[in-house]
Parts: structure tokens; sequence; C-alpha cells
């Protein structure tokens, strides 16, 4: 007996640390939180500082890394035009690009510690089926994993399984999806919503000019289990699932509704109008709240709904909460960027660059400041780990703020190349995914 347990306590001593994982866009459940392990505040890429590698990737995307294990990977859009590119910045035109040459789109997998290329797949070629907004690209959504399969939106291209070898196990034809302007169809911009995974559901939001849904496939073999039609115009957020281990509801952003389902079969549970015209931000899971957030020309809401609601759950006249909804305020939500819950309070970053934090049990807003003296464009999402939350902006540059109840900027830090998507982190390490490159950057 006492040899076992020696030998026990020795494998427990010995056995290698699990990976901090970030599985999809936001990483774990959504949250774009990954404590535990120490960052950078500070750190050059250009000059190298705190720059452990920095990897090419052909062609051009906008979707996020994602991590698992010893693994990052990241989707790709090839375009065979040489001048294609992004366009960043506040500006307001819905003109698309049309870059309709021929493309690959593509999955990669890197190496966590080298970020060496380990395989590069190849899941379609051809012209692509609808144009993209300047600012997007034909890869937007990003990757999901659950450790054993990953599984890649192109969106009218098809969405795509492998396994960590690069083995295709299966792929599904979504058809041609949509997504842009309503009020004029020719103004195509392109699928932003990513794939997620729950249980052995991988599930897709399509938000489109006619014939809305979302879907639930096999994660396994891509069989179709569930679809819903949707009543929603083009939508560019990606669902989220809050599942405390018994109720769960699956919970979508649209311009029509914000919706709850039951992430099993498809079913309705409950919708929430009073949103803007554009949906972007992805839901976010609280305890015991799912907050909503979007911000269009002047529609801002920000809406804490209480689990286990039914049916229509819209507020009355002036009201600001109920029995479905514990605050809400109809001014503050972001456009583009998903706020990140942090240590109870919710950071909210406007495109513009300017930064509100709130109280997540009560509403009430703690401080408001701009990130910089120039502020600048944003469109990722910022995230959270080791006391302190990262905003990245479309220039390159990432703003470290300390986290808590007074806005204390800790450092601007370059990468050197235009950031448009959401970084992961893992093991304390911040992966950047360039227009070009991705970048690691953690502590040397």
């Amino acid at each position: 007996m006492r040899r076992t347990t020696v030998l026990l306590a020795w494998l427990i001593v010995t056995a290698p640390l699990a990976a901090q994982q970030w599985p999809s866009f936001r990483g774990a459940n959504a949250s774009g939180v990954a404590d535990e392990k120490p960052t950078p505040a500070k750190w050059n890429a250009p000059a190298g500082e705190n720059l452990l590698w920095k990897t090419p990737i052909p062609g051009m995307a906008v979707s996020s890394p994602i991590v698992w294990g010893d693994r990052v990977f990241v989707s790709t859009a090839v375009s065979s035009d040489p001048n294609a590119g992004i366009r960043t910045g506040q500006y307001g035109d819905v003109e698309p690009v049309n870059d309709m040459s021929r493309h690959q789109w593509r999955l990669l997998s890197l190496d966590k510690k080298t970020g060496k290329v380990i395989w590069d797949r190849l899941a379609y070629e051809g012209t692509p089926k609808t144009k993209r907004h300047p600012k997007s690209s034909q890869a937007s959504p990003t990757p999901v994993t659950d450790g054993r399969r990953v599984i890649a939106s192109f969106g009218s291209e098809g969405l795509y399984a492998y396994d960590f070898d690069g083995k295709l196990l299966w792929k599904r034809d979504l058809g041609v999806l949509n997504s842009g302007w309503f009020y004029d169809p020719d103004y195509e911009w392109g699928l932003g919503s990513s794939p997620i995974i729950w249980r052995h559901l991988v599930i897709v939001q399509c938000d489109i000019q006619k014939n809305s849904f979302i879907a639930a496939f096999d994660v396994a073999s891509g069989e179709p289990v569930w679809r819903t039609e949707r009543e929603e115009i083009p939508s560019w957020s990606t669902p989220a699932i809050y599942d405390p281990g018994g109720h769960a509801e699956l919970v979508t952003q649209a311009t029509a509704f914000t919706r709850g389902y039951d992430p099993a079969t498809g079913t309705e549970l409950w919708r929430l109008s009073g949103n803007s015209e554009i949906a972007i931000p992805t839901p976010i899971i609280a305890p015991g709240l799912i907050i909503v957030t979007n911000g269009y020309r002047g529609v801002q809401p920000i809406v804490a709904i209480k689990p286990g609601a039914t049916g229509d759950i819209t507020l009355k006249g002036e009201e600001t909460k109920s029995d479905a909804i514990a605050w809400s305020m109809k001014r503050g939500g972001p456009y583009i960027p998903t706020p990140v819950l942090y240590r109870d309070q919710l950071y909210v970053c406007q495109n513009n660059g300017v930064v509100a934090t709130y109280d997540v049990k009560t509403g009430q807003r703690v401080y408001q400041e701009r990130l910089g003296p120039n502020g600048g464009s944003f469109s990722a999402s910022p995230v959270a780990a080791d006391g302190k939350v990262y905003f990245t902006s479309e220039d390159g540059d990432v703003f470290v703020i300390k986290a808590g109840p007074t806005y204390e900027l800790l450092a601007t830090n370059p990468v050197g190349e235009i950031l448009m998507a959401t970084p992961a982190i893992s093991d304390g390490v911040l992966f950047f995914r360039g227009l070009r490159h991705v970048f690691a950057v953690g502590l040397k």
C-alpha cells in the first residue's frame, strides 16, 4: 500500500501540467479570459522584445487563432490578386471589395512553442461565392476545436472538420451565405459568425439576406442534427452557450431579436427586441447572467438577462429591469468589439478607443476613458489575464490597462502589423493574428 501511495504521489508531481486551452473565438466559453499564468505587460515585437516567434501565414484573414495543447490553428484565404488588402480606420463606406479572383481557403496548424507550420490543408479552391466588406476577409469566422477535431467555417465555401494530424474528416455545404447590407443585396460583406461546439454538436449561426437559420451538426460525423429557421436579416454575431451543468441556453444576437434556444433541439425559449440595425458582439456569459450588447447608429443597448426566461422578455416603455432582466441601459453598447467581463467588471470598448467599465452586478458605470492620446480604430475584442486587460487596435498597437475600479494604462505595445482579429491567450503567451503573420508574445 505504501509503495502504491508513493508511486501515485510521484506520478502526480512529475506529470506535465495541462496546457491552458483557447478553443474558440474568445476562448473557453467565449469569456475572453485566461488567468492563472503571468502574462507580459510590455513588449515591442518589431524590436524583438518579448517576441517569442513570428510566423508568416499565406493569404489574409481576420479570423482569430485558437490554441489546444501544443497546437495553434489559424484559417486563411489566399487570393490570387497580389493587391488584396484590408482598409482600416473609421469610415462609413459600405462598398464591398470586388476581389473575385481565384482563392484558396486553408487551415494551418502551428507548433505552439516555435511557430513552425506543422501542416497546411487546402479546404476549397475557386472563385468566391460572395464579395467581402473592406474591413473583412474571405476567412473571417474563427475555427473551433474540442481537442480532437478542428472545425473551420468558410461561409459560402463550406464547413470543414479535420483531425489534429490534418486529415479531413467531413465537410458540409451550407449554401450561399449572403450576409450584407440589408438595404441593398448587392453590398455583400461576408459571413462573420464563428462556429461553436457544445457537447457533441457544432453549431453555426447563419443570418443572411434570405432564409436565415441556425443549425447543429454532429461534431464527429458532420451529420445534421437540427436546423431552425430565423426571421432575421444579416448579422455577424457568434452565439454563446449558458450551461451551468443543468439547464443550458444557446444565445444568439441579431437585429430583430436576441434569442435563447435549447441547444439540444434548436427550440426557441425566449426572445428580446430592441437591438441596433447591425448586431456584431457575442453574448457574454456571467455568473447567473447573460449579457448582450450592440451599438450601431445610436442604438446601444446593454442588457443583463437572467437565465431561465421564457417567451417575449422585451422591456416595456421606460422599464430597465423585470423578472427576466436584472438591469439594462439604452446607451453604452459597442458596435464591433465584444466586451470582456473580468473580476466583476464589464469592459466595453468602442470603435474609437473609448473604454467604459461597469459593475456587472448592478450595471453602474465605474469609469470611462480614452485609450491613448489619439484613440485609434478598434475591431478586435478585448481579452484579459493576470490582472490586465488587453485592447488591440487596427494600427497594430496593443493597449494594456490594469484591471480594477481605477483607469491605469500600463503600456502601449507595438506589434508592427495591422491587427483586426481578437488575440488568443494560453499559458501566459498572447497570440496575435496580424494581416500576414501570427505573433507569439510572452515573458522570455
